[in-house]
């Protein structure tokens, strides 16, 4: 059932078109991707299907009554105090009546007219109506599968967020809210691999509500869309099927739309000829017609190249040493209260990394993952001698040159021009090969006397990375390179790194950039790095024997719980007592059921500690520093999901011999 309908649609600004002639329609429970360089039209999309802003021409239309829920790159929280309240939002009328129902409890206990009984009534009902008993659990479900803690958030401030942890919570607050069709901008911006990984398995599998997102993340469209609609040409082309299937029809559309061209171009030449042989001729007859047609004939274009993708290469200067980077024992801290049960030292710093030894050499690609916060970007700031290191020693090797990407693209000077940028790194060049350089970031024209505090974040972006190839450095430091990068820029980003001659460290939650060039891993947990000598693809395989050994481990420890909770009523039982406490008759099948229940129960905790001694060492970091890990670990994972299913088995046994032992004891 189509829900949205976008129908020939155009968007002007003064005499700029942004796109025209854009026609597609969404039914329920599709789930779209929409990508394209930046500045082609996106966002302005999203609000056209919001009903925020009309076309210029054309229609766009909704099902009557359908909601439309559009979250933006950035996120305001009204009048809300705590992160709940911001989270919860959506149900700002729901809370107002909690608070009232509360109120009006404490009063009826004073003076429960018959007036206030009836108020108190019928606002119960509407709360209970409108979902007031099942929007907490939700919100304490979506904010915990987005790394905060449900309790906490209760009295958590907002002002007490960094700025990644305010783009979750607003993540947040549009997952909860009471909308039929999400209109997602870039929410994978702020999350970290874990957190990414839960919204792809909750927009998977946890709501059937239609999904539009804009992302430049192409592991998360693979994983969600089954829809793509990519802006291009200053229009847009709806392709159904996922990600992987969209850019081979893109490959073959684009194929046939050259040769249509090559094939128009060879008539359009030949015609040519024959005019200018004959239009002075005897056939010049024919050739006025055949020009005639010419002039009329509509012209195909050729295929949209990727002319305004970056034209990006990192070259390496001096060739430095094998030693890139030495770690001796380091610690590294910030100021602040620690967590995690760690106590913070006497000058009140919070260590963020302890007792960290590694070497990088020369050519690897180093990938340093883990949860947001945990310290990647101060470690790298350390590592580049921006924040002092709290104990050991941490170096970069002789000869080393770095370049530096800040997350935050901080390099990029905002009062001056682009020009100026370019200009003071390089002042001797001419002015054509300042604009030249520029040039192939997508900068042209009069473009490049823009001041860079106009610039959108992907513009800056740009702009840095077009600062950091001047630099020739051997080394490349990278933090969250793809935040601010289109799909295209980061494939153009992916091959100048996979080309590059030097050494690099990368920060990113773009799993296919991690994929594609990752050597070997720095996995930061618990203020401890564990180094895994593998690719990206490994570490992910590992992970998912991690993840399912904890599943494993948390699904028996409730399963136990269950277990030793009966415990209590079978020692009263083996004593001769029942729950009321009644003397057992001592008959002979009590005394049998009894043992068999015995029984039942040693096996299963022996196999309750075959599952956690197996799970414990599947969960050790250090399993997967080893050469034969991996392997290792994927022995581990077959030997726990038989002990797994063993201990199911066993459970039920025990179950069953329990509750006869129970209906002995009961007679």
């Amino acid at each position: 059932m189509t829900i949205l309908s976008v129908s020939n649609a155009s968007v002007e600004f003064g005499a700029t078109t942004l796109f025209t002639d854009i026609t597609f329609t969404v039914d329920s429970g599709e789930r779209w991707g929409v990508i394209g360089r930046n500045g082609t039209g996106k966002t302005t999309l999203f609000r056209l299907l919001t009903g925020e802003m009309q076309p210029t021409t054309g229609q766009v239309t909704r099902q009557s009554g359908v909601k439309v829920s559009l979250l933006e790159q950035h996120r305001d929280y009204g009048d809300a105090a705590t992160v709940w309240e911001a989270a919860a939002g959506p149900f700002r009328d729901l809370l107002a009546l909690e608070r009232s129902l509360a109120e009006q409890a404490a009063a009826l206990g004073a003076n429960a007219t018959e007036a206030a009984l009836e108020r108190y009534g019928h606002d119960l009902e509407r709360f209970e109506r409108e979902g007031g008993y099942t929007f907490a659990p939700r919100v304490d479900a979506v904010l915990h599968g987005l790394g905060f803690d449900p309790a906490e958030a209760r009295t958590r401030p907002i002002s007490a967020l960094s700025g990644g942890e305010r783009g979750r919570l607003g993540l947040a607050r549009q997952l909860v809210a009471p909308a039929d069709v999400l209109l997602l901008d870039e929410p994978t911006n702020h999350l970290d691999l874990d957190t990414t990984r839960w919204l792809e398995q909750y927009l998977q599998s946890a709501t059937d509500r239609t999904v539009a997102l804009i992302s430049h993340d192409r592991a998360f469209l693979a994983a969600v869309v089954d829809h793509v609609l990519h802006m291009e040409e200053k229009t847009a082309f709806a392709y159904r099927g996922s990600y992987e299937s969209f850019l081979q029809q893109r490959e073959e559309r684009r194929l046939t739309q050259q040769r249509q061209f090559e094939k128009q171009q060879k008539v359009i030449a030949a015609e040519s000829d024959y005019i200018a042989r004959n239009i002075a001729g005897q056939n010049t007859a024919q050739a006025k017609g055949r020009r005639k047609r010419l002039e009329r004939m509509p012209r195909l274009s050729a295929p949209g190249a990727d002319i305004d993708a970056m034209a990006l290469r990192f070259e390496s200067g001096a060739r430095g040493g094998d030693q890139v980077v030495v770690a001796e024992r380091v610690t590294v801290a910030v100021p602040g209260s620690a967590v995690g049960g760690g106590d913070p030292d006497d000058d009140g710093m919070r260590p963020l990394v302890e007792d960290f030894t590694a070497r990088l050499t020369r050519g690897e690609t180093l990938a340093i993952v883990g949860p947001n916060g945990a310290g990647k970007s101060t470690l790298l700031r350390a590592l580049l001698g921006e924040h002092p290191v709290a104990e050991g020693e941490l170096r970069l090797g002789g000869s080393i040159e770095a370049a530096y990407y800040r997350q935050d693209l901080a390099q990029v000077p905002l009062g001056k021009t682009l020009y100026e940028v370019i200009s003071d790194l390089r002042p001797t060049w001419e002015r054509r090969l300042v604009q030249g350089h520029l040039g192939r970031f997508g900068f042209s024209g009069d473009e490049v006397l823009r001041r860079a505090d106009t610039l959108s974040g992907g513009e800056r972006a740009r702009v840095a990375l077009a600062m950091m190839v001047l630099g020739r450095a051997n080394l490349l430091v990278l933090d969250e390179p793809t935040n601010h990068l289109d799909v295209e820029s980061v494939e153009a980003l992916e091959d100048a790194l996979g080309l590059y001659q030097g050494t690099t460290i990368l920060v990113s939650h773009d799993r296919a950039l991690l994929r594609a060039l990752a050597t070997k891993l720095w996995v930061l947990h618990e203020r401890r790095i564990t180094e895994f000598d593998g690719s990206f693809a490994e570490w992910e395989t590992v992970s998912a024997e991690r993840a399912h050994a904890a599943s494993v481990a948390a699904a028996e420890e409730a399963a136990m719980g269950r277990m030793k909770e009966k415990q209590k009523v079978q020692r009263k039982q083996a004593a001769g007592e029942d729950v009321g406490g009644r003397r057992d008759d001592g008959r002979r099948e009590a005394r049998r059921a009894q043992r068999a229940a015995e029984d039942a129960e040693r096996r299963a905790m022996e196999l309750e500690r075959r599952v956690s001694a197996l799970t414990a060492e599947m969960e050790d970091p250090a399993l997967y520093a080893k050469a034969d890990g991996a392997q290792r670990a994927a022995a581990l994972g077959v030997q726990l999901e038989a002990a797994r299913r063993e201990l199911d088995a066993a459970l039920e046994a025990w179950n069953v011999a329990s509750e006869e032992a129970e209906k002995y004891a009961g007679k």
